[in-house]
């Protein structure tokens, strides 16, 4: 994952709904008003086994066979629901340590594309290639399985776009899912994030501006607990407030605490700097508003299934649903 110790092409009307949001978004683009609108129900179980599967493949390392086949279920799975013509493998390399080029993708899609007011969520899919934190140094260099730190928000993910193909969303959603962010050595982070860095440099749909952006990052374990994330709160700190005050609107201020927390590195801080788009991170870490500690299986053999939880799974999608559905205006609020 991230270190900090310290749409192959979419159709045409996509392609011009998702170029239509402009900055005239700029104002007002973090209001959450109560639309009094129907929300669908989020199945945790079904969030559970999409990340099942997922880890079934294996670890998921660049180059690896259990990469090429997680990026086959990824696209398929997303088309079935999103339509063929609404997904974007977004292929690229990056010469790796030891002059080894990764071959990664970034996988797009796209839902009720004729929207002009559009949101942004994502997570990454691949999995870290060592596991340095855990406590038998002689797994340190073997892949990590990665149900959580990964798996868990394209678990949540993949649920949305079965719901999304069920009960189209009253706005337009677009789905990144980044390769590559938690390939590089702990503390080497310009061998991190390299979907993020690659799409933000190079974006399929240039002037692309979708109103906020959301990415999930290790959001399905045991007794999580998601403090206001540094970077978030420097970017997008009324974006930030309004989702926990929904969170805890519904019962889940427990889980979205409201606590200031410190800052990590992850993929959204590549996509505010360098694509300009506010995207905020909900992650699972503990913080005294400085300092950063992740949860104990946190780049260790022990991010299995085991850590999984659907309580915590059932939060996170219930919150992005209501916001989906129920808290975005049509129109830009002033």
């Amino acid at each position: 994952m991230k270190v900090i110790k310290n749409f192959v092409g979419l159709s045409l009307c996509a392609l011009l709904a998702i170029s239509a949001c402009t900055d005239d978004n700029k104002k007002g683009r973090y209001g959450l008003k109560k639309q009094n609108n129907p929300v669908p129900e989020f199945s945790a179980t079904s969030a559970y086994d999409y990340i099942q599967k997922q880890v079934d493949f294996g670890p998921r390392e660049p180059n690896s066979e259990e990469h090429a086949a997680t990026r086959l279920f990824l696209i398929e799975t997303l088309r079935s629901y999103a339509g063929r013509q609404n997904v974007f493998a977004q292929n690229f390399e990056v010469m790796g340590y030891e002059e080894e080029p990764l071959r990664l993708t970034n996988i797009l899609a796209g839902f009720n594309t004729t929207a002009t007011t559009r949101i942004l969520l994502a997570a990454h899919w691949d999995t870290r290639p060592r596991a340095e934190e855990d406590q038998d140094p002689d797994l340190r260099l073997e892949p990590i399985l990665g149900a959580d730190d990964g798996g868990s928000g394209v678990g949540v993910l993949l649920e949305l776009a079965r719901i999304f193909s069920e009960n189209p969303p009253p706005i337009g959603i677009d789905f990144i899912l980044f390769d590559g962010e938690d390939y590089g050595h702990s503390s080497d982070l310009d061998y991190y994030f390299l979907g993020a860095r690659h799409w933000s440099a190079n974006p399929p749909v240039p002037g692309y501006s979708p109103r906020f952006a959301i990415l999930l990052d290790m959001v399905g374990g045991v007794g999580a607990q998601f403090p206001k994330e540094g970077y978030s709160t420097r970017y997008a700190s009324k974006l930030v407030d309004n989702i926990w005050q929904v969170a805890k609107e519904m019962g889940h201020g427990e889980l979205f605490i409201d606590q200031q927390g410190g800052p990590v590195a992850d993929d959204h801080l590549i996509v505010n700097q360098f694509a300009g788009i506010p995207m905020i991170n909900i992650i699972h870490y503990y913080t005294d508003g400085r300092s950063v500690e992740f949860a104990p299986h946190w780049h260790t053999h022990n991010d299995t299934m085991d850590i999984i939880s659907v309580e915590t799974l059932q939060a996170v999608g219930d919150v992005l649903l209501e916001v989906i559905y129920n808290r975005i205006p049509p129109q830009i609020i002033q």
